[in-house]
């Protein structure tokens, strides 16, 4: 056994003239900052190493100068592969200009692709990035022109399209951990995050490479807790102690112990939102929050729900995820993004994936930056700025259900929240609601085709993807459709039937979200006038998600009419009412036993020409009791 302890130095001596790195991080969360800086100024000083490949997946940097901007200088990196480049603006600018080949490739994919490379793998197959910018029938992430190695190919198994994502040779990893013993055995125990490094190490090793990892400290020869082991010594070449200034836990914080999960910080309530658009588009998204499933929230404005959610209450009440491997508990935010307090569990990035890729999430809240009228999101490049997709596609792709969050237009927007209406005092320049996007990193095509719900909530209106296009739904109180919307868009939404955006989001205090979704006041909505063997159910701005919502109503309309021993009327209120298109079966058949049972006449009403006509469609023999208002309603039965 050799001590495998060497210097920074040293260490950035074993990599090669054209190496292809690999590189653990996300944010600035596992980023081996000492090893990254010993390379660029070896570079510096020698002109060495040259010409690197680099592989990547989530976004390591500050924006600024930290993580892989170390990397930045033309000669030092020849090609890069990565998932997310906007905290990489050094690397970015080398492949906007041409100066070094560059992919965009969804972060999760690449995170799942190193474990298919440690064991010897071509590659992967996948449906994530199909019809987006990814998919090479429209570029095949490629950032330039320069860049024209495939990354991805199209193929067709079982009669169903998927993508293959191309093996990658990688020859040196630099990772980081907490501890590690002489014999190069590496525990995490102060790491936010595992991340990828065990797949990362072993995708080296398949290879034939060279696994660096940075540490803050070293233990006697196998005196460390084998469980506690996230990469064995085996797997490891040299170690590196980095100085504390290169091993902050994130780039926001030197060390939190709440970050590590092995202990549980004090429950506080997050501080209320000032009431601002920012609060009402984050109220807004809560709406759509599922109760006991399970939510990716976004980063930037998509952060506010959480925010929203524990001012009602609702934080017990849902499990709040991380694409990085964070599972329940309390996100952060900013540069500690992807770190989290109080979670059930922090798990690998990769298995973190597969969970989203397999339709794990029940809901997604992401960013907004640009939409089409066809449904279709930038989020990934404007222009000469490089942002890079990040997990936005394997996120948007495969949540149950997509809400993108964002202000309708941007830079220099001004706007006001009073006397419960939006005023706009100064518009935007920037408009978000275009012809086309630049590029597209989530297909509403695809979307609308597979069924999957999406809404767009932005401060002054609602929209809602169907399969035409983006369809107007709800506008804010002192919004004007001209000017406001239709006047600020490039194109012309479906307008059919819009209703105004409930009064609950533009007042200050609770809106007391939790009764409505946690559906607390059902037995009130439920009224028995026995005397007149009359049934009233308000439905108002109910909303019905699962089978197991119709059983519940069923149920208590049931215990309702049994004791009385005889036939009711009944009065239904839809307004506001809404129900997933999947459920409207389910829905029907429960409002059949109900009236074989208990019903003898009945008669429904809404507000919404588009709500009866949907009545229409799942109550076709009762087209004719189905009315505008509830004493019309009311008259038929009298």
């Amino acid at each position: 056994m050799r001590n495998k302890i060497v210097s920074a130095t040293d260490a950035a001596a074993l990599v090669k003239d054209g190496d292809t790195l690999t590189t653990s991080g996300f944010v600035g969360i596992g980023v081996p900052d000492a090893l990254l800086a010993a390379i660029e100024a070896r570079f510096v000083e020698t002109g060495h190493p040259r010409d690197l490949s680099l592989v990547f997946a989530a976004g390591q940097g500050d924006g600024k100068d930290r993580g892989l901007n170390r990397l930045g200088h033309e000669g030092l990196v020849k090609r890069v592969i990565g998932g997310h480049w906007g905290l990489i603006p050094k690397l970015a600018a080398l492949a906007v200009e041409g100066r070094i080949e560059g992919w965009n490739l969804p972060q999760g994919c690449i995170s799942q692709l190193y474990r298919d490379i440690a064991a010897g793998k071509p590659g992967m197959l996948s449906k994530v990035g199909l019809e987006t910018f990814v998919d090479p029938r429209q570029g095949g992430g490629a950032v330039n022109a320069i860049s024209t190695e495939p990354q991805v190919e199209l193929m067709e198994i079982g009669g169903e399209e998927v993508l293959f994502y191309r093996a990658q040779r990688l020859t040196v990893a630099l990772l980081r951990g907490t501890t590690a013993d002489e014999a190069g055995n590496i525990t995490m125990e102060r790491e936010a995050l595992t991340i990828d490094n065990l797949a990362q190490a072993m995708a080296i090793k398949a290879a034939g490479g060279v696994v660096i990892v940075q540490v803050e400290r070293v233990a006697k020869a196998h005196s460390l807790p084998a469980r506690e082991v996230q990469i064995p010594g085996v797997l490891v070449d040299a170690v590196v102690v980095a100085p504390p200034e290169q091993h902050m836990q994130t780039y926001a914080t030197a060390f939190s112990q709440g970050f590590t999960n092995r202990m549980r910080c004090p429950e506080g309530d997050l501080p209320a939102m000032p009431l601002t658009a920012r609060k009402v588009i984050a109220r807004r998204c809560a709406f759509e929050l599922p109760v006991n499933g399970v939510v990716n929230l976004g980063i930037g404005m998509p952060e506010g729900v959480a925010s929203v959610a524990a001012e009602e209450g609702l934080l017990d009440h849902l499990t709040l995820t991380a694409e990085p491997g964070v599972i329940g508990g309390q996100p952060a935010s900013g540069l500690d993004f992807g770190a989290a307090v109080n979670t059930d569990a922090v798990i690998p990035q990769n298995a973190q994936f597969d969970f989203y890729d397999g339709g794990g999430l029940d809901m997604a809240c992401l960013g907004l930056a640009q939409a089409d009228a066809a449904g279709n999101v930038n989020v990934s490049r404007f222009g000469p700025r490089l942002a890079g997709a990040g997990g936005f596609i394997n996120i948007s792709q495969n949540a149950r259900a997509v809400v993108f969050a964002g202000t309708f237009t941007a830079q220099g927007l001004e706007v006001e929240i009073a006397d419960g209406a939006v005023r706009i005092r100064q518009e935007g320049t920037a408009r978000k609601f275009l012809d086309r996007v630049e590029q597209i990193t989530f297909s509403g095509a695809r979307a609308a085709r597979l069924g999957q719900p999406v809404l767009f909530v932005t401060e002054r209106c609602v929209f809602a993807l169907t399969p035409r296009g983006l369809k107007l739904t709800e506008i804010a109180p002192g919004i004007d459709l001209d000017r406001d919307i239709l006047g600020q868009m490039a194109v012309r939404p479906i307008i059919e039937d819009v209703e105004e955006m409930d009064a609950r989001l533009f007042a200050e205090g609770e809106m007391d979200l939790r009764a409505d979704l946690l559906h607390l006041d059902w037995p009130e909505r439920i009224a028995l006038d026995a005397e007149r063997q009359r049934l009233f159910l308000n439905f108002e701005k109910m909303r019905i998600r699962s089978r197991e919502e119709i059983d519940l109503i069923g149920r208590l309309v049931e215990e309702t009419c049994a004791p009385l021993g005889a036939r009711v009327d009944v009065i239904v209120n839809y307004d506001g009412f809404r129900i997933d298109e999947t459920l409207e079966g389910d829905w029907a058949r429960m409002v059949a036993r109900l009236t074989e049972r208990h019903y003898r006449k009945v008669s429904r009403y809404s507000g919404s020409a588009f709500m009866r006509m949907k009545l229409g469609r799942v109550f076709p023999a009762e087209r004719t009791h189905i009315y505008e208002s509830r004493d019309q309603a009311r008259r038929f039965l009298d």
